[in-house]
C-alpha cells in the first residue's frame, strides 16, 4: 500500500503540489496531467528526492523509480550500469548477475549486455532506465513518462511488462500526459492539474465525465460552434475532415461517444 496524505510542496512562490491525498493498492495506476501539473514533483516526494512542505507519505521500503530524464555513464556497459544500481539497492553480489540479466531481458536489451551506454539510442537508454527500476523486486514502481522515445513495438512490450508486474502483486504508477499509454493497462486513473488532485477513478468513470459533452462536425462548419469549447482532435471520414470538440454548452453538431481522453480533458478544462 502507498498512502499520500495532505501532501504539499512549494518552490518559492510556485505551489507545485497542494493538499494531495491518495491511497494506492496493488494494481496499475495512470497519473495523468499536462506538463507542469506536479506529476514529477509528486514522484520525487514519494521517493524522498524532495522533502514536502507538509503532509505524510507511507510506503514500502522497496520503491523502484524511472525518472523523467534517465541518464547513464557513457563509458560503462549496460551490465556495469545496472551493477552499480544493484549495489545501491543492496542486492547481494551473488544474486546481481541473475537480477540484471532478467531486467535486461524484460526490456529486450539482453543482446546489449556488454554494449557501452554511450552507444545506445534514446529509446534503448529509456529501456535501460526501465530495467534499473525493476532491480531488487520493488513492491512499488513509479514510471515517469516511460514510453517517451519508444517505438510502437517497445511500447507494447512495456504494456505487457506492466501486466506481468500486476500479476506479481506490484503497485505500478505510470505518469504521463499521453492518454493512450494508460488506457489499456491501468486499473485506475488519477488526474492531476496545477498541483491539485482533480479526479480519481476507473477508466469508465473518467470517460463518463464527458457524457453529453462531445460533438463532431465537418471542419468547414466549425464557425457555427458556440464558445466556450475545446477542440480535441481531427479525423477523416468519407474523405472529409471531422472536428471533435468537448463543450459544456449544447452545440449544433452531432453528439459523439466520449473517450478516456475526452473525460480527462473535461477535467483539466473545468467542464464538469
Amino acid at each position: 500500500m502507498l498512502t499520500v496524505t495532505h501532501l504539499s510542496k512549494r518552490f518559492g512562490r510556485t505551489q507545485a503540489l497542494s493538499d494531495v491525498s491518495l491511497t494506492i493498492g496493488v494494481g496499475t495506476y495512470g497519473l495523468l496531467g499536462p506538463n507542469g501539473s506536479g506529476k514529477t514533483t509528486l514522484f520525487r516526494c514519494i521517493t524522498g528526492i524532495l522533502k514536502p512542505n507538509s503532509g505524510n507519505i507511507e510506503k514500502p521500503e522497496a520503491v523502484g523509480y524511472l525518472p523523467q530524464r534517465f541518464s547513464a555513464y557513457k563509458q560503462l556497459s549496460c551490465y556495469e550500469m545496472l551493477e552499480y544500481y544493484a549495489a545501491l539497492r543492496k542486492i547481494p553480489k551473488s544474486k546481481q548477475r541473475e537480477a540484471i540479466e532478467e531486467a535486461l531481458t524484460e526490456v529486450n536489451l539482453q543482446d546489449r549486455l556488454r554494449a557501452r551506454c554511450g552507444s545506445l539510442s534514446g529509446g534503448m537508454l529509456r529501456r535501460l532506465g526501465i530495467a534499473q527500476a525493476l532491480l531488487g523486486e520493488p513492491s512499488v514502481i513509479l514510471f515517469d513518462e516511460p514510453t517517451a522515445g519508444l517505438d510502437p513495438e517497445e511500447r507494447m512490450r512495456f504494456k505487457l511488462l506492466v501486466g506481468k508486474l500486476k500479476r506479481k502483486g506490484v503497485i505500478s504508477v505510470i505518469s504521463t500526459h499521453i492518454v493512450e499509454d494508460v488506457e489499456a493497462v491501468c486499473d485506475k486513473i488519477i488526474v492531476l492539474h496545477k498541483g491539485k488532485l482533480l479526479r480519481e477513478g476507473t477508466a469508465e468513470e473518467i470517460v463518463s465525465l464527458a457524457e453529453g459533452r462531445v460533438y463532431t462536425l465537418p471542419m468547414e462548419e466549425s464557425e457555427r460552434l458556440r464558445q466556450p469549447y475545446e477542440a480535441v482532435r481531427i479525423s477523416v471520414r468519407d474523405g472529409l475532415e471531422q472536428l471533435h470538440v468537448i463543450s459544456a454548452l449544447p452545440q449544433e453538431a452531432s453528439p459523439a461517444e466520449p473517450s478516456l481522453e475526452d473525460g480527462y480533458l473535461c477535467c483539466i478544462h473545468e467542464m464538469l
